[in-house]
Formats: structure tokens, C-alpha cells, sequence
């Protein structure tokens, strides 16, 4: 999986490949690394071609997380593939989702 982060006046996490176990722990230790001053984290999942329910952790993780400095998290640009899962899983429902 590949990450790119860019900020401005909103955080930016492009990632392109396979969200899953292995690629979850890679992501959070990014994310951990950043200093995240923005009000808002944009998951930008256009490249993402698949995410598993270790993804979904992760990024319900984060939701709660930046929750605690009143900042947001959205998800953008979902594939089919993802779409179908965030639909199935419920977290269409539990994630902003634009």
C-alpha cells in the first residue's frame, strides 16, 4: 500500500492498494507519527482497492481519536468494491462518507 499525506486546510491521507491487517498497522504508525493540526482528516480511498475489517478498525480508531480534539474525519471516493463493504458492514452509516 502506498500513503501519501498532505496538509493544508485539511489533512489529506491519499492511499492506493489493499487496506487490510498487515497494511492497517503500516497506516496507523503514519498516522501516529503526524502532527494533525487540521479540524478535518480526509481518507481519500480513490486507489483503495480493497479494505478489510482491520481497515474498518482502523479507521473507526481514528474517527474516536481525533473525536477527542474536536476534530472529524471523512472518507472520500470509495469504489465499488468498498462501497459494497462500508454498505454490508454498516459503516456507511457510522463514518462520514462523501
Amino acid at each position: 500500500m502506498e500513503i501519501k499525506i498532505t496538509h493544508g486546510n485539511e489533512m489529506v491521507v491519499a492511499l492506493s492498494g489493499r487496506l487490510d491487517t498487515v497494511t492497517s498497522i503500516e497506516l496507523s504508525k503514519r498516522l501516529e507519527a503526524e502532527e494533525i493540526k487540521e479540524p478535518l482528516v480526509i481518507f481519500d480511498l480513490k486507489e483503495t482497492e480493497y479494505i478489510s475489517s482491520a481497515g474498518l478498525r482502523l479507521l473507526l480508531y481514528w474517527k474516536k481519536e481525533l473525536a477527542k480534539t474536536k476534530k472529524a474525519i471523512e472518507i472520500h471516493n470509495l469504489n465499488s468494491v468498498c462501497q459494497e463493504v462500508f454498505k454490508v458492514t454498516g459503516f456507511g452509516n457510522i463514518l462520514n462518507v462523501k
